[in-house]
């Protein structure tokens, strides 16, 4: 398996789709893996060279104990994608990946072709997030999982799926979490985002609760120069939830 060792951090990758083809990263929210594209690479494989990675302290990567910030995380996936041979690529990124693709388009722009951000935002309440932060610190992942589990997912989602995806935020490692959590708590990517440049597509979920298209959704639209507006029957996690959706907007926008 492609493991990269930098700062005492392992980060797991892996390549799909046609190496000729137009390249694309595909970046996870906190507490999800780079798993959570299964549904949506079907209809991506055939059209673009993909790459996935998980976060540090997400999957199979590993990170040192705390605070992680968006600047980290974004350096570690140009250093991902030097790794796996693109120079330049466009981005797709579902909450905390989609927060990542900003601060990349900020700070390494000659990279990006195009940046998709999907159910995420520019600002979240910091209080909220320390308290989640210290929450899972102190008492582990259990004590957060439902309440993930329904803001992830909605009502419409089968009920297989919300166990699936409440067994992976039990099971993963409260540290990394934590960590990225504590990356969340701490951007300052909303008064920074009108400094993107690169051609930008916001998704939104009609279902979703956490970075709804009010305050959120709004915020990227009215902020990012030129950037373009999808909606979608979904919660969250719209790749679980909309899928063909997703990746039918994704194509439409990255082949435009």
């Amino acid at each position: 398996m492609p493991f990269l060792h930098i700062d005492g951090a392992r980060l797991y990758w892996k390549r799909d789709g046609r190496d000729e083809a137009p390249a694309l990263v595909l970046l996870n929210s906190i507490g999800t893996d780079m798993d959570l594209w299964d549904a949506v690479l079907p209809d991506l494989r055939a059209r673009f060279a993909i790459l996935r990675l998980d976060a540090r302290g997400h999957g199979a990567s590993t990170g040192e104990p705390g605070d992680l910030s968006l600047a980290r995380l974004a350096d570690d996936a140009v250093v991902v994608a030097d790794a796996a041979g693109l120079a330049r690529f466009s981005l797709a990124g579902v909450s905390l990946g989609g927060m990542i693709g900003m601060e990349l388009a900020l700070r390494a722009p000659a990279r990006l072709d195009k940046l998709a951000l999907v159910c995420t935002s520019a600002t979240m309440d910091p209080a909220a997030w320390s308290d989640r932060v210290n929450k899972v610190r102190s008492e582990g992942m259990a004590s957060i999982a439902d309440l993930a589990v329904c803001r992830f997912l909605s009502d419409a989602a089968e009920p297989g799926l919300r166990e699936s995806v409440r067994r992976q935020l039990v099971a993963m490692d409260a540290e990394g979490y934590a960590a990225a959590g504590a990356a969340i708590r701490d951007m300052d990517l909303a008064d920074r985002i009108a400094g993107i440049a690169v051609p930008t597509l916001v998704v939104t979920g009609t279902r979703d609760t956490s970075t709804p298209f009010d305050g959120h959704g709004e915020h990227l639209l009215g902020h990012i120069p030129g950037a373009r507006h999808v909606s979608l029957e979904a919660a969250h996690l719209a790749p679980l939830e909309a899928p063909e959706a997703l990746a039918h907007a994704l194509t439409a926008f990255l082949e435009s």
